[in-house]
Parts: C-alpha cells; structure tokens; sequence
C-alpha cells in the first residue's frame, strides 16, 4: 500500500483556497494554449513564411529536446519544493512565448521553440507534483474537477483564435500570441498569491536521484500509457485526414467531431474522474478504455462506406463513443501515474510521466498518418485492437505495481504510540 499524502479534507464536492488557485491558473494558461496552438502553424507559415517541412522539423527538434528537462526539473521540485519551479517554468514560457512574435528565421524559430518547450516539461513536471500535494483526501476528484477546466479553457481559447484565423493579419496573430505569453504570466501570477509553498517531504535513505527510473512496474506503466496516448491524436489528426480523403463527408463535419469531443470529455470528466481513485481501478479504467477504443475506429473506419448524409451521423457517434474512452483512459492514468508515485518524489515521477506522454505523441503523427492511414480500413481495425491490446495490460501492471510498493506502517495508536501517522490509501 502508498501512503496517503496528508491534505487537508475539503468535504464532498468542497474545493480548497490551493486547489482552486491551482484550477484558475491552469484555465488560464489553457485559454493561452487554445488560442495559440489553433493559428501557430498559420503564423509561422503564412506570416513568417517558413516552409512548413522547416515548422516541422524545427518543432520536432524542439519537442526531443524538451524532454530532456523532465526528471531534472522534478527532482529540483522534489528537494526544493514544486511551487518555485513551477513559477520558474511559467516565467520562461511567458518569456518565450512572447519572443515567437521577434523570430525571421528557422534558426530562431528553432532556438525559441526548444527554450519554450524546456520550460513547458519544466513546469509540468512540477506541476504535477504541486497537483499531487493539492488533492488532498479526494485526489481523483481534484484532478477529474481540474481536467474538465483545462478541457473548458482550450475550447475557450480555441474559439478566440477562430476570430484571429478570419482576421488572418500579421496583427491579429501578434495578438494571440502575446495573449498566450500574458496567459502564463497570469498564471503564474494566480500561482504566486494562491498555492502554498509546499516544502519538500523528507526523503528514505535509499532514495536516489534517479530512482524512477529503476521502478520497473512504473516504467512499463509509462509505456503503457505512452502507447494508448495515440488515441487523442487519433481525434485530432487521423480522423480529419480520413475524412477530407476517404469520405464524402462535408468539412463542417471536422468542426463536429472536434466539438463532439470536447462536450464529451467536458460533461464525463468529472463523473467519471472522481470514481478511478486507486491504481488498481487505473488498471481496469484503461482495459475499459481500451474496449470502447475497439469500438470507435471501427466505427470511424465505415466512414468510407456509407452515403454522403451518413458520414457525419456515423463519424459524431464513433468520436461520442472514442471520447468516454477517453475520459475512461485519462482518469486511468492519473490515477496511477500519482497513486504509484512516493509522495517524496511526485516530481521525479511526474517529469517522467511527462517524457513518455510526449515522446508518444511526438511519434504519433508518423504512425498514424504513415502506417494506419496508409493501410486504409484494415489500419483502422489494427489500430483498434492494439488500444485493446495495450488496455488489457493495464490490470496486471497496476497489480504489478501495488504489489512492489512499500507497505505504510500500522496506525501509531497500533503500535502504542501516540504520534498520528498518515492513513493507507
């Protein structure tokens, strides 16, 4: 068994002063991320006119770099306490962000968007542990009540930059992306006046710098999940193409299913979220995951065989079902990802947590739009049992897991002391 981090109890459905300063922050900063990941590629093509082969390889450069900061920054957070890397991390972002308005050339663009996302892995990571210390003694709850917020102000942020796209001016773009830049200063701001400086737990003696990295149980659970994060560019990436290519269906029909996934995942986050508490309910949330996954592509793939007014119909219901999958597969690995982390370590865990999660998606427009889409309808089913695949393993490797995790010691009134000692989980 883990133990429990303390926090101080909030009451069913009660939301404390961290806690919301950590929801209003991250809002905040999402509202930034919607607006600015929605036209960035129209800016750096149309407006800095670079060639989109160079926006692609400068920000795939850019994103392998950034990997490298997330255990180092988690173990920073871990001996020094998450809130000043965390703020550090916002600073930069905010600083790096507003430099994209400055870049003329691939050179700079390159430099600006490795700093940017060195600093985004940064503050994720110590994110994450400030996270971990905030929820208190519903945790599940806390992270499913801040997912539909980050979910709610990409969305926000998202319409915002459809006004910029119809503007289409070198103007309005600046404006999005200096709005993205004063998102992380507010943030950061909010950060600042609301959470806690919670100060580092004290450490086992066998602790090392980079012991995460001997945990084989969370290891293989971090490639489990790495490997299941290609659903959500399934929605985002693979569906749009196969739509515009394979099907009759009209384009407003891309919109709809970007909106269908967004409502979904908005209204079940919390519901479902607060109910995947414990790892081995991770387990299983992955393997149902993975079952609903098994339904939805299949259902995308038949896209291409029905008449024109089908094709949306049919494409809204497989995103409707991919998108409880969804829900089902992020509350999962929240659920693990934190629950199988030592309390003493949430940033180290959470840093690589970070890495695998992006080093999944970094990978995941080559295989989806180079291996699946090229395999056409067979692609599709492959792609549906290997989430099914991936999601039955969740089960033993969270039993796995809980097995190799330190037993809390006994309740000291147990022991015939007097001291109170932290609940199991």
């Amino acid at each position: 068994m883990i133990m429990r981090r303390s926090g101080k109890r909030t009451g069913d459905g009660a939301t404390s002063r961290p806690q919301r300063a950590l929801i209003t922050a991250s809002f905040v900063s999402r509202v930034g991320n919607g607006l600015f990941n929605t036209a960035s590629i129209l800016y750096f093509t149309l407006v800095v006119h670079l060639p989109a082969a160079q926006v692609g390889a400068g920000l795939t450069i850019a994103g392998l770099c950034g990997l490298a900061a997330g255990i180092p920054a988690g173990n920073l957070a871990d001996r020094h306490g998450p809130r000043t890397v965390w703020l550090v991390g916002l600073a930069l972002q905010a600083v790096t962000m507003a430099s994209f308005v400055l870049i003329d050339g691939w050179a700079a663009f390159t430099l600006v968007a490795t700093l940017d996302r060195l600093a985004a892995t940064a503050s994720g990571a110590a994110g994450g542990a400030i996270v971990a210390r905030a929820g208190g003694d519903r945790p599940a709850a806390f992270r499913a009540r801040l997912r539909t917020f980050v979910n709610l102000g990409v969305v926000v942020g998202t319409l915002g930059a459809a006004v910029a796209i119809q503007i289409d001016t070198r103007a309005a773009y600046t404006v999005l992306i200096l709005a993205n830049a004063a998102s992380f200063a507010a943030a950061g701001l909010i950060a600042f006046l609301g959470v806690p400086d919670y100060r580092p737990l004290p450490r086992p003696a066998e602790h090392r710098r980079w012991s995460v990295l001997a945990d084989r149980p969370y290891v293989s659970f971090v490639a489990l999940y790495s490997a299941m994060g290609l659903q959500y560019q399934t929605v985002s990436v693979l569906l749009p193409l196969w739509l515009s290519a394979h099907t009759d269906a009209p384009r407003w029909t891309v919109a709809a299913v970007y909106a269908v996934n967004s409502a979904v995942c908005a209204l079940l986050q919390s519901r479902i979220g607060s109910t995947v508490e414990t790892p081995r309910q991770g387990g299983r949330a992955l393997r149902l995951a993975g079952l609903l996954f098994l339904v939805s592509c299949p259902l995308m793939a038949l896209t291409a065989d029905v008449p024109v007014w089908v094709a949306p119909v049919l494409a809204v219901l497989a995103v409707g079902v991919h998108s409880v999958g969804e829900v089902w597969e992020s509350s999962g690995g929240y659920a693990l990802a934190f629950g199988l982390a030592p309390d003493h370590a949430q940033g180290q865990y959470q840093g690589l947590f970070g890495i695998g999660f992006d080093a999944g998606q970094a990978l995941a427009p080559a295989v989806l739009a180079g291996a699946v889409l090229a395999l056409g309808q067979p692609g599709w089913l492959l792609l549906g049992v290997f989430f099914a695949a991936v999601g039955a393993a969740g089960p033993p490797v969270a039993a796995w897991a809980e097995r190799s995790r330190p037993v809390a010691p006994e309740p000291a009134e147990r022991q015939g002391g007097s001291a109170p000692v932290e609940a199991d989980r």
